[in-house]
């Protein structure tokens, strides 16, 4: 039986998979999970960005973006969907409980 190899540069490690699919896989895995660090990691400093905020007319402004960040997110179950929602009420509140 032939065996594959497939050298991952992200995590540097070396895959041996018994079927060209299982490297596939691997692969698809590696590509996956940098895209969702990377929109993770975004909606985290966005929504650090928010929390910081203290004027009402900016902070209103900027919350539908870090709210479609946080359905994305959602949406494609990187992030529970309870998890999204309690952000967005939180979130929520804060900027209406904001003065200016």
């Amino acid at each position: 039986m032939k065996s594959f190899y497939f050298c991952d540069p992200i995590v540097n490690q070396v895959f041996m998979a018994h079927h060209k699919s299982a490297l596939k896989r691997v692969r698809q895995d590696s590509k996956k999970r940098l895209q969702n660090r990377y929109y993770k990691k975004s909606a985290r400093t966005a929504i650090a960005k928010l929390r910081e905020m203290e004027d009402h007319k900016e902070a209103s402004a900027f919350l539908p973006k870090v709210i479609s960040m946080i359905d994305k997110l959602a949406k494609k179950n990187t992030w529970h969907k309870n998890k999204a929602n309690n952000l967005k009420s939180k979130l929520t509140k804060q900027v209406a409980g904001l003065k200016g």
